[in-house]
């Protein structure tokens, strides 16, 4: 058995507040339920919710750990009475619901994945948060089928670069709006057919131009996008809206749910419970992991920062100036 530390770096939120709040700390290392693994963590990805959470507008679910943090790769180090199939040694990738940044982890095993041998362990700590999410809700939820047509707002962020190339590999068509024209050709060079700088064009027009209609939208804006959303989707198509940055409250016509035969839903992964979470890798094992095994999908890495940096990791996820994803290093990926 692997002797551990008594104790393990972490980054703490101090206060509510900028990102200037994040401090190191040192903590006792969690302890694991009969249903968890240890993971000594080598990497763990940055994610807008970190961001909020930061800004105490985002709180751990109860039980939860208050280390930010909800994805993490890294090495198997203790195993709980009742896990199976996982053992000391063993790289995996995870979904937490806080506790990430740090260099020790707890989780319960059926959130884990395995790392595919094409992946580094940075590269496989950007995975879990945005295929956990892009799968649960476009696939699962928003049901896309191949030779279907996704439209992927905010599509250069972790979640869009994502959400483009499980779509494209899925053998739909789809279209993406960004912020730039960098950006919007990110997002082309994943697999979007064309995408839409959405500061100086009207994305309802150009798409209704380009593609007639889309059958499944995924956006993370909300606010007045709500409506260019509705007349964008085609008969009984999806919406499907996991974040609302752009505000949470907007006006619907209900008309055009009625007439169109429209879905429009959402979620929040953070606080289902394991089960939950475990039926959603066990249908995203069976059909995404095979593409990232393959290289068809990888996840897109901006940069690779110390622990120690993960306030001037979120100022970068605060000024929307992040392609991808951003991964805080805690120790040698060759570890």
């Amino acid at each position: 058995m692997t002797r551990l530390p008594d104790n393990m770096t972490a980054i703490a939120i101090t206060e509510p507040g900028g990102p200037d709040v994040l401090q190191a700390v040192q903590l006792p290392l969690p302890t694991i339920s009969d249903n968890e693994l240890m993971i000594k963590v080598i990497a763990a990805g940055v994610n807008r919710p970190d961001c909020l959470q930061r800004q105490g507008l985002y709180p751990p679910p109860p039980g939860a750990s208050e280390i930010p943090g909800l994805e993490v790769a890294g090495i198997v180090v203790a195993t709980g009475a009742n896990t199976h199939r996982y053992q000391e040694g063993d790289k995996v990738c995870a979904l937490l619901t806080g506790g990430g940044y740090a260099e020790y982890c707890a989780v319960p095993e059926v959130q884990c994945l395995p790392v595919p041998a094409s992946l580094s362990l940075q590269e496989a700590a950007a995975v879990p948060e945005t295929f956990f999410t892009v799968w649960s809700n476009v696939f699962m939820r928003g049901g896309l089928q191949a030779g279907e047509t996704l439209l992927v707002h905010a599509g250069a962020s972790g979640i869009g670069t994502t959400a483009i190339q499980l779509g494209k590999a899925a053998g739909a068509t789809v279209y993406a709006t960004a912020g730039s024209d960098e950006k919007c050709a990110l997002c082309e060079s994943l697999g979007a057919t064309k995408a839409f700088n959405y500061r100086d064009t009207d994305f309802l027009d150009a798409i209704k131009s380009e593609a007639g209609g889309v059958d499944v939208i995924l956006d993370i804006v909300g606010g007045d996008y709500l409506a260019k959303n509705m007349k964008l989707l085609k008969a009984d198509g999806r919406l499907v809206i996991i974040a609302v940055l752009g505000g949470a409250k907007a006006e619907v016509n209900l008309a055009q749910i009625l007439m169109k035969r429209l879905t429009v839903t959402g979620s929040t992964l953070r606080a289902r419970p394991p089960e939950v979470k475990a039926a959603i890798a066990t249908d995203m094992e069976a059909k995404a992991w095979p593409w990232l095994a393959d290289g068809t999908v990888r996840p897109v890495l901006q940069d690779v920062m110390p622990l120690a940096d993960a306030g001037a990791a979120q100022a970068i996820l605060d000024a929307n100036t992040v392609r991808g994803k951003i991964v805080l290093s805690v120790a040698g990926d060759s570890e």
